[in-house]
């Protein structure tokens, strides 16, 4: 049994060299224009369709799966900066839970918008690719049995051309012929349906691929919209929140006595001028307030020196009282006023009374205003910040 396993082994092995040898004969005889070779116009242009075809789809595939690593990168870089974000967010900042919420549902929307991509374009995407290797394998082979056909037909015409004619060949060529033309074909049958049905639904499958693409990554754009709304949101009731926190410790009022910023002999901070005294030696005397002085004579004109000149100086429109500043003040917002310890500021009233917030103050800077005057930029203080000249 194992001898005759051998001998049919060599047998097709000697049968397969034999073809290849004939084939490979009648390629060089057709080649060399000695033989003529079938041709068949409409499927040399399906098979050239369907090269371009498999040559596009294995293209899109391709670009399919770097747009897919390419979402899966953006996803691990999105949880990475939420993570960065719940670090750094401290527990009694507004909106914390609401943060924390939102960077889960902007995970859970990047691994679900990645899945239905893997779902509903690259496994299809891979279905329809796996059709043509088996294609590709029949067209080679429907290429030899071409060849194997040819090579028939030539051999039964060269006996029939023969002076002396073999019946018995004749008939076993005939034969040969036969079969191979009955498997030439059934391959050709099929393919010749096959390709040009092939050729015709990438236009359906590019239409279903990138449909599919488009209103997922729509779907997921629109949702990831509304959460970053909702984030940007958070952020912005934060900022607000905190610059209400740096007005209210800008802001702290003073007590009732002290509200009307008077000097008094017991602030050692203040230095006291001439007529400063004078008028605090009258108000010892009996009958006279100890702990206040009239207000500045600057109060009730528009007209009044400016510090360190006997020059007069008209005061801008709206004004009512000099302060000096007794400390630094950074503004925190366009429509406040810096100021350094030392300045005199320009009291003005608002333009408006209900915009003005309790502990504020409207002004400019004096040396602004002598130096540019109607031009002086102008904005609120904290009141706290200065002392009543």
């Amino acid at each position: 049994m194992a001898e005759a396993g051998k001998g049919v082994t060599a047998g097709k092995l000697a049968s397969n060299m034999q073809k290849k040898l004939t084939r490979a004969q009648e390629k060089v005889l057709q080649k060399l224009g000695k033989a003529d070779e079938t041709k068949d116009a409409a499927f040399e242009e399906s098979v050239t369709n369907f090269n371009k075809q498999m040559a596009e789809g294995t293209k899109l595939q391709k670009d399919l799966r770097t747009y897919l690593a390419a979402v899966k990168a953006m996803h691990d870089s999105s949880r990475r900066l939420q993570e960065c974000l719940a670090d750094m967010y401290e527990p009694e900042w507004y909106g914390k839970e609401e943060v924390d919420s939102i960077a889960e549902d902007t995970d859970l929307l990047w691994i679900d918008f990645h899945q239905k991509l893997v779902d509903q374009a690259l496994i299809s995407m891979d279905t329809y690719l796996g059709q043509f290797p088996d294609i590709k394998a029949r067209i080679a082979k429907r290429d030899r049995k071409l060849v194997d056909f040819d090579s028939a037909r030539h051999h039964v015409a060269s006996i029939q051309k023969s002076k002396k004619k073999d019946e018995v060949k004749l008939a076993k060529a005939e034969d040969e012929l036969g079969k191979a033309q009955k498997v030439f074909d059934e391959i050709n049958v099929d393919l010749q349906e096959e390709l040009p049905a092939l050729w015709n639904s990438r236009v359906g499958f590019y239409v279903n691929t990138f449909q599919s693409v488009g209103s997922l990554s729509e779907k997921f754009h629109r949702e990831m919209g509304k959460l970053n709304q909702s984030l940007n949101e958070v952020m912005t009731k934060l900022e607000e929140q905190n610059k209400k926190g740096l007005k209210a410790a800008g802001s702290v009022k003073r007590d009732k006595p002290d509200t009307n910023h008077s000097i008094t002999q017991q602030d050692p901070s203040i230095p006291k001028s001439e007529s400063q005294e004078d008028k605090t030696d009258s108000a010892e005397a009996p009958g006279a307030e100890s702990n206040s002085l009239p207000a500045a004579k600057a109060e009730e004109s528009p007209v009044a020196t400016s510090n360190g000149s006997t020059e007069e100086v008209e005061m801008p429109p709206g004004f009512v009282f000099k302060v000096k500043a007794m400390h630094d003040y950074i503004a925190n917002d366009a429509d406040e006023l810096e100021m350094k310890s030392g300045d005199t500021v320009l009291v003005v009233s608002y333009d408006n009374p209900d915009e003005q917030d309790d502990g504020w103050l409207m002004g400019m800077l004096e040396a602004n205003w002598i130096k540019s005057k109607g031009l002086a930029p102008k904005g609120v203080f904290p009141e706290n910040f200065t002392q009543k000249l």
